[in-house]
């Protein structure tokens, strides 16, 4: 299944961090450890032996035996990992007392989505889960085109971290009067030499936000310069279609270069902010076209849009993130066929189909969402998972249910 970059992972490390965030231990028996991608497995597991023997030393019977159990219980989960993974680990373990008074143990494992550049370990009485938010808080990466007379520049901006990944140098020449008979010539001679500074410039963009064999994939174009170059770029033949669509922002500046680059950042600061709702907005529009249109390849619902993703029929399939349903399986005990029922999570109740039919057995429940991304592999469908903060967003979770999709035919 082809997703939006990271959408569901993010999705999960987020639900993780919020329920993570919500738990509160006794003593200092929750631990939290983060291992960066360069730290041996080997170094770690002697470190927490460490602890082991440290902790046993702890006066309170009580909280000896619950950081004792935690620190056993995450160095068992390492002997699973020969060597650490390639963007690092995290590994939450605890034990607290849930909702109903009872004593519940926890161990959560994290592959983070990039690597992790230092360590982390600490035994409190909650998790440490800045981390997630650091995650969750996903770098966007916007590329950035400046051209002026002088040359151009070729950046990345991915959250406050900025890099430059091509300077181009040129002289063009600038309009004049000289040249008497030959003013003709200086004029062509002009004309030939930013027409082939734009071509470069294509080939280059091409080359740094297209390519396979990068890693620039980037959410949205800034082009920026003085005098008309950038407009002689973008309405140039040879400007890539996929870039022109993804341009976010043209902006007049005095300066070229690296200067011009920081002015850029600086003036497109309102465009960048309103990128994930931009995203948002194109998705859920399309949505509403099909609609509109009433070509009939629309769905909606819990029940009919789970349908044609299993159907195999979804191209794309949006869900509201805080899409509180669950997805109930029952057994017919007679037939052995399997039926499922959609219920808001508080409304849940898995006797109530029992009671109305006596064949049924129950047999499991998942989140809609979960069920979801769990059965990605089965079906070549987009997922977007969308907030209710823009109008359309709104519109969607309150006229659609939160859940609805676009099919391939």
């Amino acid at each position: 299944m082809e997703l939006y970059p990271d959408e569901t992972e993010l999705w999960k490390i987020k639900k993780t961090y919020q329920y993570l965030s919500t738990i509160k231990g006794n003593g200092t028996s929750m631990i939290s450890l983060v291992i960066p991608s360069n730290e041996h497995i080997s170094k770690v597991s002697k470190m927490l032996s460490d602890e082991l023997a440290t902790a046993s030393n702890i006066k309170s019977r009580i909280n000896r035996s619950s950081v004792l159990s935690a620190i056993s219980s995450v160095q068992q989960k390492l002997k699973y990992y020969t060597k650490t993974p390639n963007n690092g680990l995290i590994i939450y373990c605890g034990t607290f007392t849930d909702e109903n008074n009872k004593e519940k143990k926890i161990l959560i494992e994290i592959e983070p989505l990039k690597p992790l550049n230092s360590s982390f370990y600490i035994c409190d009485s909650k998790f440490h889960t800045n981390i997630l938010l650091e995650m969750i808080q996903v770098d966007q990466k916007i590329a950035f085109i400046i051209l002026d007379g002088k040359g151009a520049l070729f950046g990345i901006l991915a959250g406050n971290n900025k890099e430059i990944l091509y300077k181009l140098n040129v002289n063009l020449p600038k309009k004049h009067g000289r040249g008497g008979q030959s003013a003709l010539r200086f004029s062509r001679i002009r004309i030939e030499k930013r027409t082939n500074f734009i071509r470069k410039i294509c080939e280059l963009a091409d080359q740094y936000y297209l390519s396979d064999f990068n890693k620039n994939f980037i959410e949205g174009l800034v082009i920026a310069g003085p005098a008309d170059l950038k407009n002689e770029l973008i309405s140039s033949e040879l400007f890539n279609e996929k870039l022109r669509e993804k341009i976010l922002s043209i902006i007049d500046i005095s300066y070229g270069g690296e200067i011009g680059f920081n002015k850029a950042i600086e003036n497109s600061s309102s465009v960048l902010d309103q990128l994930k709702c931009i995203k948002e907005k194109k998705i859920i529009e399309s949505f509403f076209d099909e609609i509109e249109k009433d070509t009939g390849k629309y769905v909606y619902g819990c029940e009919e849009t789970c349908n044609s993703l299993t159907n195999g029929f979804l191209s794309k399939i949006i869900l509201w993130e805080n899409l509180e349903i669950e997805r109930m399986v029952y057994i017919d005990s007679f037939t052995n066929l399997e039926i499922v029922k959609f219920k808001k999570i508080n409304e849940c109740d898995k006797t109530e189909c029992l009671d109305e039919n006596p064949k049924l057995v129950f047999s499991a429940k998942c989140n809609v969402i979960d069920w979801v991304i769990e059965n990605k592999n089965k079906c070549e469908t987009q997922i977007y998972i969308i907030t209710d903060r823009t109008p359309e967003g709104a519109q969607f979770v309150k006229g659609f249910g939160g859940i609805g999709g676009i099919l391939k035919f």
